[in-house]
């Protein structure tokens, strides 16, 4: 199969296109042809070595990639809920293995898009994000119908599937924010978003304005600010640190104060200990690809060009997700 393999950790020129053995399922898992792999700024950081010192994640060299569509190749022993040729999204897993023709994973995180008008490069670029955005809004953040949202990074990868989720939930507003140089962009978006306003302008471009829940995948001073932008008992949940501040804090008498929560949300430990979470998400999440609710801005690029990808990541030019396309 043709694969991109992260050689050694370091900037975008270590992803390499190699020829690999085509991988066989295991007891309990799928093999997919892949057709459509997002790239995601996990795999920028994973890429980077941010993370090479966390027990479990992957070593040089491997292939990255964690969000695929495409169709079912071959099941492994015990797996039943799958039939060959069937159209299929992934959940992410480890963060390996999706910038490939073929990708293995366990059937767990495997999602039949078989009966829904849902194209394959947003099923891989939408799909497994609003999966984890209603496991997010409704496990964690306990959004209730009637309650106002406020999502930073408006247009960011794992942003995008909030307002599609918190609408289909019975968000009464929802607001995103970008930064000045995302406002083109933003204007134009496709998001049901309420409103977008300017992140440099806060607090002030919200004319006062609170909000029930905040998602906040960006961090560092914007994260700091919205303790500020919070309801009575409002909810700040995070959900990622676009900023790159990771020595950032919040100041907890604030919490105190104003009543108000902070929670972390992260797929990759939460899904994994709460497996039941999966089915009524997937369910929320197919409906609402197919009624027009998540309509990010998809960028396709073939899989030898994972590198810019990967660049463009970095240097925040993306307004959307990038999609590969084996």
């Amino acid at each position: 199969m043709k694969a991109v393999e992260v050689t050694r950790f370091g900037d975008p020129s270590v992803l390499t296109l190699v020829d690999l053995p085509d991988p066989l399922p295991g007891p309990g898992q799928v093999a997919i042809d892949v057709t459509h792999a997002a790239v995601g700024l996990i795999d920028v950081y994973l890429r980077q070595g941010l993370y090479k010192d966390q027990e479990g994640l992957a070593q040089p060299p491997y292939v990255p990639g964690l969000e695929v569509a495409g169709t079912v190749r071959a099941v492994g022993e015990g797996v039943t809920r799958f039939t060959v040729g069937e159209k299929v999204a992934v959940l992410p897993g480890n963060g390996t293995g999706g910038y490939a023709s073929v990708f293995i994973s366990d059937q767990d995180r495997v999602v039949s898009t078989e009966d829904y008008d849902i194209d394959p490069a947003l099923a891989a670029a939408a799909v497994p994000n609003a999966i984890m955005a209603h496991i997010a809004l409704t496990k964690a953040a306990d959004l209730a119908a009637g309650e106002s949202v406020l999502v930073h990074g408006a247009l960011g990868a794992f942003a995008s599937a909030f307002p599609g989720i918190a609408r289909q939930l019975g968000a009464s507003r929802i607001v995103g924010t970008v930064r000045t140089a995302r406002l083109g962009p933003a204007a134009a978006t496709r998001l049901p978003y309420d409103d977008i306003i300017d992140s440099d302008n806060l607090p002030d471009a919200l004319g006062g304005e609170k909000f029930d829940v905040i998602i906040d995948p960006v961090g560092g001073t914007v994260r700091t600010q919205s303790l500020d932008l919070l309801a009575p008992s409002g909810r700040l949940l995070l959900v990622g640190n676009a900023s790159g501040d990771w020595d950032h804090t919040i100041p907890s008498n604030a919490m105190w104060y104003g009543n108000t929560v902070v929670a972390g949300f992260n797929a990759g430990g939460y899904v994994p200990a709460h497996p039941e979470t999966i089915p009524p998400a997937a369910r929320a999440a197919l409906k609402a690809a197919a009624s027009g609710l998540l309509q990010p801005e998809i960028e396709l690029l073939p899989l030898a060009e994972a590198a810019t990808a990967h660049a463009r990541l970095e240097n925040h030019t993306v307004n959307g997700r990038i999609v590969l396309v084996p």
